[in-house]
């Protein structure tokens, strides 16, 4: 776990969940320091894993179908093998896009996003359905997006540009 940020990292965090192509000129500024300490710490903020890396959001066309699935899943067991030799077969599958261990009813969450009803289920059946140690899969189909965040508070805070 990395150290808490002080508030010239935190603040430099928070613009850049806002845009991630801030020049380092702007973000120096905006965090009161000169471009080469700004440069500095975000280089240290790299190093260290607290930035991860960059993406660009894409959005999609409207002739694209992109159906998300909310998938919940959930282990014959509980064991430390079947969690570790489920979440390193997860991994392995592209169309998951998120995937968290819960509490509750089911051991796992994933959120699946393929081409149209028809790609999910070949997603199912081939690589869902194989997935080592699964009891149960209960999909459910989002019907349309609400609220989609790419900003988030860090713990604590308030997000905000």
């Amino acid at each position: 776990m990395t150290a808490p940020l002080d508030s010239i990292d935190a603040k430099i965090v928070r613009l850049l969940r806002t845009d991630g192509r801030l020049p380092n000129a702007k973000l120096a500024e905006a965090v009161g320091l000169s471009p080469s300490a700004c440069l500095r710490r975000l280089r240290a903020l790299e190093e260290s894993g607290v930035i991860r890396g960059y993406v660009a959001i894409i959005e999609e066309s409207p002739a694209a179908e992109v159906t998300v699935a909310i998938v919940h899943i959930t282990l014959e067991r509980q064991t430390e093998d079947f969690l570790s030799r489920f979440e390193t077969a997860v991994r392995k599958i592209p169309e998951v896009c998120e995937c968290y261990l819960m509490t509750g009813l089911a051991d796992y969450v994933l959120r699946v996003e393929t081409h149209g009803v028809a790609d999910y289920e070949r997603v199912h059946k081939e690589q869902l359905a194989r997935l080592p140690g699964v009891a149960r899969i209960q999909s459910s189909f989002a019907i349309r997006t609400v609220v989609r965040q790419t900003v988030r508070a860090l713990p604590g805070r308030a997000a905000k540009p």
